[in-house]
């Protein structure tokens, strides 16, 4: 029997909440990804900007979720000018 799943965070997490935890991640990470394409900033430039290693930078943009924090991220796009919201539903 094959199983439905609404998203591949859901099929390839641990639980509903990890899931969860998972898109935000996502999101957020391609918010950031956006910010820099439109800023046309090198690795290096994006690192000094955002008080990170250039390593992490590209961490980020080659999507590596598992190794940001929601509030790291949430760090980052604050850098990047973002006004970030909670909305729980």
């Amino acid at each position: 029997m094959t199983e439905n799943f609404k998203s591949a965070f859901d099929a390839i997490a641990d639980s509903p909440e990890d899931a969860l935890n998972m898109k935000l991640r996502a999101s957020m990470v391609r918010e950031i990804r956006a910010k820099l394409a439109a800023k046309g900033w090198t690795q290096t430039r994006a690192a000094s900007e955002l008080g990170i290693s250039q390593p992490r930078v590209s961490d980020l943009l080659n999507g590596k979720l598992s190794r940001f924090s929601l509030d790291a991220l949430v760090t980052i796009l604050a850098k990047l000018g973002s006004n970030v919201e909670l909305r729980v539903a």
